[in-house]
């Protein structure tokens, strides 16, 4: 390895990790926003603690919201990826059950109280 090789090891290294940490200090969000792709099915505040059957084409989805955040507890898919996708609780996270068409998503205060959706120049 050449000197460069390190420092371009080094520098992929940091940016990883500083990727990272900005990624897991995130503001924490305030609701959880269910769909199905084309319409809201759920929504409700993060700090709430609830569980609830969300209908899919292949059945029920069980979503359940804590103090650790929002996850998929159960679903009818084959895989069950979405189990192990962990707690969603900061702002854009996403929990989805791609064969069960379900979709969590974690919004903030700034994503509802924003008069725009998008800026361009």
């Amino acid at each position: 390895m050449t000197t460069g090789d390190c420092l371009l090891a080094v520098g992929l290294l940091s940016l990883a990790l500083a990727g990272l940490v900005w990624c897991a200090t995130g503001p924490v969000g305030e609701r959880v926003v269910v769909s199905d792709g084309q319409k809201v099915l759920y929504t409700a505040p993060l700090d709430t603690f609830i569980e609830v059957d969300l209908e899919g084409p292949l059945g029920l989805t069980r979503l359940r919201i804590d103090e650790q955040g929002a996850r998929i507890i159960g679903s009818p898919c084959p895989l069950k990826v979405c189990m192990g996708m962990g707690p969603a609780r900061r702002d854009g996270d996403i929990l989805a059950c791609l064969p069960n068409q379900i979709l969590v998503e974690v919004v903030g205060a700034r994503a509802e109280d924003a008069p725009y959706d998008l800026l361009s120049r």
